[in-house]
Formats: C-alpha cells, sequence, structure tokens
C-alpha cells in the first residue's frame, strides 16, 4: 500500500484480502502486533462473543463506561457504510488519515506473512486505541471466539451473549459445539459473564469456562432478572433485579431481546469490580446515552435491522408484533448464502404484508445468494412477494409503497439501503431514530 494510494484505493485493496479464506490460528494477528509494539497491552479490554446480541452489548456496555468519565475505544464488525465504522474511540469513528498511516505500517508483513482482512483490521485498530491514549477498550469478536483474531487480549472480564447456530461451516453443527468455540475467549483468572438464556447452554459455557480457569464465572439468568417489560415512548423498559438491588430500567434500543443485552453489559461492568462500578441511581443516564445504528432503528417510515439469522429474525418479528408499525408492512430482504434464510423467512412472514427480495449490492460475490428460490418460499407462506434482484430498483419499488418499510437480512443490505437512501449511520443516535 504506498503512501501516494488514496484512502479509497486503500480499503479496496485491503477488501480484496476478504473472500472464503478463514485461516485459524491467532500466530498472524500476534506477529502483526509484534511489530507494533504490543499495543493490544497497553490498555485494559472488555471482551464480547456471541451469535448474537454482541453489538448491542458492546454499545451499552461503552455508554456504561463513557458515563464514568473513560476515554472509550470500541471494535465491532462489520461496518454499515463506512468501514471506519469498526474502529471507535469516543464515539467517533478513526480519521481517514490515522487509518491509512496504520494500515501503510501493517502493509509489508501482512504480505510477507499472508494476513488476513481482519486480522489487518484487528491489529489497526489495537494500534489506533493505543495511540489514543485509550482507558479501556471494548472489543467484539469477529467469528467464533477460541480462534478468532481478537483472542489476543488478555480482558478484564469475557461475556458470551447467547449461542445459535451461524457460520456452522467454522464453527461446527451443533450449538454445544459452536458454544465450545466461543467459550474460547474465557480466560485464567479473569471473571467469565454467561448471557445465555437456556441454561443447558450456559452450563456448557461455565464448563467451558471452567475448564480455562476462569474466576468467578456469573450466569446473568441466575443473578440477573427481569419483567414487566414495556415498548414505548422510543424506548425498551424494564423491571430488574440485579446484585445492585432492584429498579426499573430504560434502553433506547428496541425489543424485549435488549433487555437481555442490556442485562449482559451491567453484569459484565458488575463482575469488572470496584474500580469499573456504577451507582445503581446513575445507571439510566448511562443507559440513555447508547446509540447503535442498524438494530430496529426507525428513520421516518423506514426500519433497519441487521438481523442475520433466523434468531435475529425472530427477534425482529417478536419485536414487530410488540411494537406494531402503520401497515402494511413490506420486509425488504437481502441475505447472504450461506445463512438460514428459509428460518428467517418463516420468521418475517407472519408480521409481513409484502416481501421484496433482492440481492444486496456490496455482497462478496462468493456469498451471493439466490433470490429466486427464496421468492418461491416466501411466497409459500402466503405473503405477496415481488423478486427484484437489482437492489436500487428493490429499494426505489419499497419506498413508493405505503406504510412502514423493513430493510433486513444482512449489514449488507441495510448498510446499502442507507447509503442509497443518504443516511448517515453515524448521524443518527437510537433514541432519535425512532422518535
Amino acid at each position: 500500500m504506498a503512501l501516494d494510494l488514496t484512502y479509497k484505493a486503500v480499503i479496496e485493496r485491503l477488501f480484496e484480502r476478504t473472500g472464503s479464506k478463514v485461516l485459524p490460528g491467532l500466530e498472524r494477528t500476534e506477529e502483526l502486533l509484534d511489530a507494533l509494539g504490543d499495543p493490544h497491552r497497553k490498555y485494559p479490554s472488555f471482551h464480547i462473543a456471541g451469535t448474537n446480541g454482541k453489538g448491542s452489548t458492546v454499545a451499552t456496555l461503552d455508554a456504561l463506561l463513557r458515563f464514568g468519565g473513560r476515554r472509550v475505544a470500541r471494535y465491532t464488525s462489520p461496518h454499515l457504510v463506512d468501514f471506519r465504522e469498526r474502529i471507535v474511540v469516543d464515539g467517533r469513528p478513526i480519521p481517514e488519515a490515522a487509518l491509512l498511516a496504520l494500515l501503510n505500517r501493517l502493509e509489508p508483513i501482512a504480505e510477507s506473512i499472508d494476513a488476513t482482512f481482519f486480522e489487518i483490521t484487528t491489529a489497526a485498530a489495537m494500534a489506533y486505541f493505543a495511540d489514543s491514549n485509550v482507558d479501556v477498550a471494548v472489543i467484539e469478536t469477529g467469528l467464533g471466539g477460541a480462534l478468532d483474531s481478537t483472542n489476543v487480549i488478555d480482558p478484564v472480564v469475557a461475556t458470551v451473549t447467547n449461542i445459535s447456530l451461524d457460520h456452522t461451516e467454522y464453527l461446527g453443527s451443533t450449538l454445544q459445539g459452536i458454544a465450545d468455540e466461543k467459550g474460547g475467549i474465557f480466560k485464567f483468572g479473569r471473571p467469565a459473564v454467561i448471557a445465555e438464556p437456556r441454561m443447558d447452554l450456559a452450563k456448557r459455557l461455565a464448563e467451558r469456562a471452567a475448564e480455562r480457569g476462569a474466576t468467578p464465572i456469573s450466569v446473568t439468568r441466575l443473578h440477573w432478572r427481569a419483567w414487566s417489560v414495556s415498548l414505548a415512548g422510543g424506548m425498551t423498559s424494564f423491571t430488574a433485579a440485579t446484585p445492585l438491588g432492584r429498579t426499573r430500567l430504560s434502553t433506547p434500543l428496541i425489543g424485549e431481546h435488549q433487555v437481555r443485552n442490556t442485562l449482559a453489559a451491567l453484569a459484565t461492568l458488575h463482575a469488572a469490580g470496584p474500580a469499573y462500578a456504577i451507582k445503581k441511581e446513575n445507571i439510566n443516564r448511562a443507559l440513555s446515552t447508547v446509540s447503535l445504528p442498524g438494530r430496529f432503528q426507525r428513520v421516518r417510515d423506514w426500519i433497519f435491522d441487521v438481523a442475520h439469522n433466523a434468531a435475529g429474525a425472530r427477534a425482529l418479528a417478536e419485536t414487530l408484533a410488540a411494537r406494531p408499525a402503520p401497515a402494511p408492512i413490506t420486509i425488504v430482504l437481502g441475505v447472504l448464502k450461506d445463512k438460514d434464510w428459509y428460518g428467517m423467512i418463516d420468521a418475517l412472514a407472519p408480521v409481513a404484508n409484502h416481501f421484496i427480495i433482492t440481492q444486496p449490492l456490496s455482497a462478496p460475490p462468493e456469498r451471493a445468494w439466490d433470490p429466486i428460490p427464496a421468492a418461491a418460499h416466501a411466497n409459500a407462506c402466503k405473503v405477496p412477494v415481488s423478486l427484484e434482484q437489482d437492489f436500487r430498483a428493490a429499494i426505489a419499488r419499497a419506498e413508493s409503497r405505503p406504510g412502514t418499510k423493513v430493510v433486513c437480512g444482512s449489514f449488507h443490505t441495510v448498510g446499502d439501503a442507507m447509503a442509497i437512501l443518504g443516511i448517515d449511520p453515524s448521524a443518527v443516535s437510537a433514541r432519535s431514530a425512532r422518535e
């Protein structure tokens, strides 16, 4: 990556390293970080893994930590519109110039060891956080846990949100196997938080944590309970019994599933000990600042949700049913071929008045799905269907329809739609997007 290349050209070259290649192991990430002076050891980190809910838990934990006056870094993936959304300090994406400089520094060694896209991105993020003198970082795994590039850190707390079937070609085809892989982020002598609601899987994760010497081990279902959930006024509100006492909490992240994610973040902070404690009376003030684009995010008559597997689609359908939007409901669905789109369509069909099945613009060619059988399946679910292979035409068709338009199925789908509609995800707060 020569210095005279533009930011856009450098990012395009970085994305050339994406694709079907997934190389297990942490050696390449460690070598990249070693060349940068091991920046990941210069600040404390929290580590979050799970099939769904990682992004919401990370965003909530980020807000809780920033409320305490800390300079907080956040590393997540994928992005919606701009690659820089992945690497954030104090709510601001990494500047283009800083990212360009880091990628140029990493290029020679990345070429020599054949480092992957995610390994390079992870090293760049951790170096930027050190350069920015952050007080703490919240790190989300990319895929899996044990062999994920982010697993080079020794976190203050490691948390697993939940387990569902996803990325089975890499993580295995059983929930127990996926739990074992994601539980690989637990570390010796460090607290482990398990937010999986099903007790059989929570037990498996607890066993994995014990095997790895994590301590203490906290299962949120046993110590963090919630009831009286309400979705109103642009907030998800609930009563919670916590180790801090009983309290009424509210988050601007919409959906009953966001109760679990909020409690997962609070349990993670609690497990970190007194240095990171937040007073019970301050929790709602901190939660009010949570912002996360693409999670039941309402902009005018559009709703954007990155639900990209069957479990995510069920959560989206439940939220649409619990918080009805103006009818008819048109669902613009674009999915990657390695996802359970049958299960996603089955979950969404009961709340859909019309499907527009399409192909997201930015989907990698090797992961592009065939919308034709998907449209046939949606039709078999007795929901009117429009098959529109051209994504721009699909968005235009949706825009011409009355009622509410829901865009979902993939980060690619949501991000592409936002780009076409001129919506900057980082400029729309979670609360204002729903007002």
